[in-house]
């Protein structure tokens, strides 16, 4: 569960950012490409967040679509993972989103 990891890295760059200040809320992007889930990554940061200015913090996740380019057809296709080929069967893919990971914003009060 690689979502443990990054619920800690968030916590960390979070408080990093916000010294002694407490935080309400921090908004990530996660692609569907990354293969995190959603409802693990909330689990692992409210466990993560816990005597850290994020505790009770609130954690929203901006979902950002697969999107990709084919190299043999150049179709643009969208996926919901890394498995899809194109529709002409191609997998020679050049993925152009989904695959992002960040923090995008921190609210402290």
């Amino acid at each position: 569960m690689h979502e443990l990891s990054i619920a800690r890295s968030i916590v960390e760059i979070c408080s990093e950012r916000a010294g002694s200040a407490r935080i309400n809320r921090v908004t990530v992007e996660v692609g569907r490409l990354t293969c995190v889930t959603a409802q693990a990554l909330r689990f692992c940061f409210e466990a993560g967040a816990q005597g850290t200015p994020l505790a009770s913090s609130e954690l929203c996740i901006i979902e950002v679509a697969g999107r990709a380019r084919c190299r043999r057809c150049a179709a643009e296709i969208e996926l919901d993972d890394l498995v899809t080929p194109c529709s002409c069967g191609s997998r020679d893919l050049q993925y152009t989103a989904g695959e992002e990971l960040r923090i995008t914003e921190m609210e402290v009060a």
